[in-house]
């Protein structure tokens, strides 16, 4: 019987977070299509609306990463 050494924190961090970033680019690509015009019709509001949620959405995961490297920081006057 094989052990595998057990991964650690960094390793797993590393796989999945380049799992769901690749998921992630390829959903946009996809998003992407929706702008053939001979395909789909839409409006400014549509597409304001949509890259409004995204980047609000990646603005608050952004912030999800700074805080926990600021975590321990300690409040003073």
């Amino acid at each position: 019987m094989i052990f595998m050494a057990k991964e650690t924190k960094e390793e797993r961090f590393i796989r999945i977070a380049e799992a769901r970033t690749n998921k992630i680019l390829h959903m946009l690509r996809l998003l992407g299509n929706c702008s053939n015009k001979a395909n789909y019709e839409y409006t400014d509001k549509d597409v304001k609306k949509i890259f409004g949620v995204l980047e609000k959405e990646l603005k608050n995961t952004r912030m999800r990463f700074q805080e926990t490297s600021n975590s321990e920081s300690k409040f003073t006057l």
